[in-house]
């Protein structure tokens, strides 16, 4: 079985997304290296190898460095731990997540590049500045490129021959599970109805002043908050007392919390970080069958548009709320049927076996043919430090 090499900026035990869905699926066919960012640890640096799944091992490194992520000031240390990851007359297939572990590639000799742009990460909060450039080594060296919506397909169409179009994908099994609304989960029985729910990674991409009118404008509405406080200060979130911060939950027990929910909400900032953003969850709670409003997202509003309620202003979001709850049973069910249609069409097993093809048809090499006068250019995103730290490289 090949050995399948991804390098990305998510953890593998943090939320449960797109990397997760697609690798569980692709361990079918690859023997797959998880690698993660490094986090700081004292002493010696080392590589910590977890079995997280058939046939997936995470890689994630220690070092003794402050530097975020992929920093260039990790990168000679991470060389050194990740130089013996496959024996050296084995050409793994090295997929990326992030242009900024681009450097790594040195030393893997790998058979094909495969980059799945899921997010624009360059306009995230606290962006690396070298991501841009690296981005667009990266592109020119990939063999296939996949992107993670329509958004971000336009973006990046005319800079990669083999570029294609997933968007995010649905595990309907999993999030019917949702219709049954007795698994409701136990710690939020004590909130009453109605309770409009989110969950997701709470971030700059959150309109915090919009979650906050909401539960100002209808007191007796109860707003759940499910998911990790990332990257901004728990400080600045709305703090009225029909606001429920539930925290980071499994993956497992998301139906459980839909279940209880009487509208699904995706309260997006329209700003340069949700631009290109495909949200998975979109999907999920069509899967759930329950009536959704979002801010007008591109990659929501286009294609979804008839199904989830779709709102600019906080009025008329809590608006199209005041209605998703008022939905006749009739209304609620020509909505559920055209969801079961939408939902029908997707999935995350067929939107592995296609990349598996196309990486299968992707015709390899691009990457080894720079021209010389690339070097240049080349020699920006791979390591400026060439003196390698004396590591331990044990599992």
């Amino acid at each position: 079985m090949p050995t399948l090499i991804v390098f990305c900026h998510l953890r593998w035990d943090f939320v449960f997304q797109r990397p997760q869905h697609l690798m569980t699926r692709l361990a079918e066919h690859y023997d797959i290296l998880f690698v993660e960012e490094p986090v700081y640890s004292e002493g010696e640096a080392y590589l910590k190898k977890t079995a997280v799944a058939p046939n997936i091992t995470v890689c994630r490194p220690h070092t003794a460095i402050h530097a975020p992520g992929f920093h260039d000031d990790q990168l000679p240390t991470l060389q050194t731990l990740l130089a013996d990851l496959v024996p050296s007359d084995e050409q793994p297939v090295v997929w990326f997540y992030t242009p900024m572990a681009l450097p790594l590639l040195q030393g893997l000799n790998p058979s094909k590049i495969v980059y799945d742009c899921m997010d624009e990460l360059a306009m995230f909060k606290n962006a690396p500045k070298q991501l841009l450039q690296r981005e667009s080594a990266l592109l020119n060296m990939a063999d296939v490129v996949f992107t993670g919506g329509p958004s971000l397909y336009q973006s990046k169409r005319d800079r990669h021959a083999n570029a294609h179009c997933f968007s995010s994908s649905v595990d309907a099994k999993h999030f019917r599970q949702a219709q049954d609304r007795e698994i409701s989960h136990p710690d939020q029985a004590h909130i009453p109805h109605p309770r409009l729910g989110f969950y997701g990674v709470i971030d700059e991409r959150l309109d915090v002043e919009l979650v906050s009118k909401m539960a100002d404008a209808h007191p007796e509405w109860q707003i759940v908050m499910v998911g990790p406080v990332v990257k901004i200060d728990p400080a600045t979130l709305p703090k009225q007392p029909n606001v429920h911060y539930m925290g980071q939950r499994t993956y497992d027990q998301l139906p459980q919390f839909l279940a209880g929910w009487d509208v699904c909400l995706l309260p997006f900032a329209m700003n340069d970080s949700t631009k290109f953003i495909s949200p998975t969850k979109v999907l999920e709670y069509m899967a759930a069958e329950l009536p959704a409003v979002s801010t007008p997202i591109t990659d929501v509003k286009v294609p979804y548009g008839d199904v989830v309620a779709v709102a600019a202003t906080a009025e008329e979001f809590i608006a199209a709320c005041e209605r998703q709850l008022a939905l006749s049973d009739t209304e609620r069910q020509q909505l559920a049927k055209r969801m079961r249609e939408v939902v029908a069409g997707t999935s995350w097993d067929l939107t592995a076996s296609r990349m598996h093809e196309l990486i299968e048809q992707a015709v390899p090499g691009r990457h080894a043919r720079l021209p010389a006068n690339q070097d240049a250019a080349r020699a920006d995103v791979l390591p400026v430090k060439t003196s390698a730290v004396p590591v331990a490289k044990s599992a």
